[in-house]
């Protein structure tokens, strides 16, 4: 236990002066009052981890003293004594926030196992206010592009109000940050954020996943479980990869999602909840009801607020902006100095057309921090294929695309331009309306062509 700092609150001296001797011997930090009024004075100038806290004190009730402890450090433990407790009383100090009620004369195990008790509640809330504050910082979004102020201005907005949203962003993008940037930055956020992976969830285990099981429910139910969304109530449910739901997944989501109400898995018991919906994919939705693979009315539910994540590429301010940030995050948590950025790598990074995103930005700046901590990273320490891309642009995928022998204009005009389609497409990672922005066409225009040629995406 660490070296607690204790008050004692009595207008007994010789009770002021046991309690002192008792816990200074336990190499606690003691000091002592003996009223409300000397009591203030200390507690302005400093934070007591705990707080002993006499009923009957010269000028006044010692229970009036409890908000003004707490309102100085929320974290105090106040662990109220008295020679004459009533239930009345101790009801009247719990519900003002005291922590523990204790009754003369003290023993000094009743005093040791008290304090033992509030020390294991101050620790857990130490830890859940650092947790909390880590995921705060967790959800900043790095940037100044145009593209990720217009994306910070999106998530300010729709985060103040209850409306779902939908986010749509290639793999690597930060599609969850963004959903947990609008939950932690809405009136939900001291209620849970609960993400599930679509993708991950087979169809049979649906049900179960999403609206939970009593015990007996099917072979295996050993207990109860509450579901997704049970757990989620009040809070946000985070559906990512959502468009690779079964059809039959998506029926069942749809009606629990127009309803607000389902039953668990053996159960009668209607349970309703009050839940904010996010939604995320990698894919083009438009394109995903189109081709009749995700509902359109179940897609109209979750659109509600659709926002779009840009890929990396296109936040050509930013790349070293995270670069430096992921060097130094990466360098704190494996207690190493950072590596510096060469101003040759900055411009490779630059170029760099980044398949995978600020997520393989992150990786390689985590490699990079472990191999070459203190040094300066220079262009023979990145990856080989980093170092071939920089060089590459638009005119050489056309060099590529020449045939060899010789063979009819019209052949040679298709040949050139499926493999430059392919090569492009390889280039955004399958993003058909990235390559579209590239080759400057139509996006109706390249999906017929992708059609035209048998092109994989």
């Amino acid at each position: 236990m660490k070296q607690l700092s204790i008050l004692v609150i009595d207008d007994e001296e010789n009770i002021r002066n046991s309690l002192s001797e008792i816990l200074e011997d336990e190499g606690f930090l003691v000091e002592t009052a003996d009223s409300i009024s000397s009591a203030k004075e200390k507690i302005k100038i400093k934070d007591f981890d705990i707080v002993f806290l006499d009923v009957w004190l010269p000028d006044g009730d010692g229970t009036e003293l409890i908000p003004f402890i707490l309102k100085s450090n929320e974290l105090t433990k106040i662990i109220m004594i008295s020679g004459h407790a009533n239930i009345p009383i101790a009801v009247k100090a719990l519900k003002l926030g005291a922590f523990d009620f204790l009754e003369k004369p003290l023993s000094v195990d009743t005093i040791l196992a008290s304090i033992e008790k509030a020390y294991r509640e101050i620790k857990l809330q130490q830890e859940y206010l650092y947790l909390k504050e880590k995921e705060t910082k967790d959800i900043e979004i790095i940037g100044n592009s145009p593209k990720i102020k217009e994306l910070k201005k999106q998530i300010e907005k729709v985060a103040k109000t209850n409306a779902w949203v939908f986010i749509q962003g290639e793999n690597g993008t930060g599609k969850e940050l963004v959903a947990k940037s609008i939950h932690f930055k809405s009136e939900r956020k001291d209620k849970p954020f609960v993400d599930v992976n679509c993708a991950a969830i087979p169809d049979d285990l649906f049900e179960a996943e999403f609206f939970g099981y009593e015990k007996g429910a099917f072979t295996g139910a050993i207990t109860s479980k509450p579901g997704k969304f049970e757990i989620a109530d009040g809070g946000t449910l985070f559906l990512d990869e959502v468009t690779e739901l079964s059809p039959s997944a998506q029926a069942k989501l749809l009606r629990v999602l127009e309803e607000k109400e389902f039953t668990r898995l053996g159960s009668n018991k209607k349970i309703k909840v009050d839940i904010r919906v996010i939604s995320a994919t990698n894919k083009d939705l438009d394109r995903e009801v189109a081709e009749g693979r995700f509902r359109a009315d179940l897609a109209y539910r979750l659109a509600v607020v659709p926002i779009v994540v840009p890929p990396l590429r296109e936040r050509g301010e930013d790349i070293i902006l995270l670069a430096e940030h992921f060097l130094n995050v990466s360098a704190i948590e494996n207690k190493v100095k950072p590596p510096i950025l060469s101003e040759e790598v900055k411009q490779i990074l630059l170029k760099y057309p980044w398949p995978g995103n600020v997520r393989e930005l992150k990786n390689l700046m985590e490699r990079l921090t472990i191999f070459y901590s203190g040094s300066i990273i220079k262009p023979e320490h990145l990856p080989k294929n980093m170092i071939t891309t920089e060089t590459a642009n638009i005119e050489d995928l056309h060099k590529d695309c020449i045939p060899i022998k010789i063979i009819p204009l019209k052949e040679f005009r298709e040949e050139a331009e499926k493999k430059l389609i392919e090569k492009v497409l390889k280039q955004t990672n399958k993003n058909l309306k990235e390559a579209a922005k590239i080759l400057k066409v139509d996006l109706s225009s390249l999906y017929r062509k992708v059609k035209q040629y048998n092109i994989e995406v």
